[in-house]
């Protein structure tokens, strides 16, 4: 397990990238995630960039959208941190339990579906070839 670098103890670089986060977020709190990371401060800082890019910029995707489709590749790449982190943002953007349910159908079932495919090596149809 990785160390993790608290706040008080972080360089001026970490600093920074962890006052980005808590003013990003509105929070005053530090996910062990980014503690982690905070071993190598330049992954940090990129990583955060990368995240707050593509989870808050404007775009067709709303914030609740963007939380499930992380939660389903989560789950497909047994990510158990991450499956719990944007479980619990998707809850705050307003996912019920019966939502999560429908999620999570889909996941397996496109697993399974994504596994028979390929087990038979099932050729594309040329209708769904762009």
């Amino acid at each position: 397990m990785s160390q993790f670098i608290e706040y008080e103890d972080a360089s001026d670089e970490v600093r920074t990238v962890y006052d980005d986060i808590c003013a990003t977020r509105q929070t005053d709190r530090i996910n062990n995630f980014w503690k982690a990371l905070a071993n190598h401060p330049p992954t940090l800082k990129r990583t955060w960039e990368s995240v707050k890019d593509i989870m808050t910029s404007p775009g067709e995707l709303d914030p609740l959208m963007r939380e499930l489709i992380y939660i389903a590749v989560s789950v497909t790449n047994g990510c158990e941190y991450c499956i719990a982190s944007h479980t619990a943002a998707a809850r705050n953007q307003g996912m019920s339990e019966t939502l999560l349910g429908e999620l999570l159908s889909i996941v397996a079932l496109a697993n399974t579906t994504n596994r028979l495919a390929n087990g038979y090596q099932v050729p594309v149809d040329a209708q769904f070839k762009t």
